[in-house]
């Protein structure tokens, strides 16, 4: 199967349960009540500070606009990498073009629905590192802050309507994994 993004036209990779790709549907008529299971990834991107780069989702997005989530996410093309496809969003989206990054959570998935829009991901967990000064797509992401890990952990106790549902139970992830894997 060849990869068939096209320029203007988002695909996703349409995946069974096994993660075994069966197919690649457009981005924006696939994200709906019906929603099939499909490829993402999110990324959490720290600086030198130990910071995490928040992003407030776009007001033109038609997933969750304005919510806070996690630095950056998509969708991988098809044959492409997750950390390839992390580093292909974060110029994208934040205009970061020099990054490390990490798979650190390869088999999360979820399935979360707002305002009939369902998202539907087998969806890796991501840890980057970049000390470069993003610069925000406006038409992706509304707002940007730089914030320390525990701040963000305490607040998504506190005020869990104001980010996405995946950020929430990936944060809560690498919050417990993260002492594992020595990132803390």
């Amino acid at each position: 199967m060849k990869n068939i993004q096209r320029k203007g036209n988002e695909y996703v990779v349409l995946v069974t349960s096994n993660n075994k790709v069966i197919g690649t549907a457009l981005k924006l008529e696939t994200h709906n009540q019906n929603t099939p299971l499909h490829r993402g990834f999110s990324l959490f991107l720290f600086n030198k500070k130990g910071e995490l780069l928040l992003q407030q989702r776009s007001k033109k997005k038609k997933t969750w606009p304005l919510i806070w989530s996690n630095s950056c996410c998509g969708h991988p093309l098809l044959n492409e990498s997750n950390t390839d496809a992390a580093r292909r969003r974060l110029k994208f989206e934040l205009g970061i073009k020099q990054s490390t990054i990490f798979e650190v959570l390869p088999d999360f998935s979820y399935r979360v629905e707002k305002d009939g829009v369902v998202e539907n991901e087998i969806c890796p967990v991501l840890i980057g590192f970049s000390d470069q000064e993003p610069q925000i797509n406006k038409d992706e992401v509304e707002s940007i802050k730089w914030i320390p890990w525990q701040k963000l952990i305490n607040d998504l106790k506190d005020h869990r309507t104001k980010y996405s549902p995946w950020c929430i139970l990936e944060a809560n992830l690498l919050d417990v994994n993260l002492f594992r894997l020595g990132y803390k």
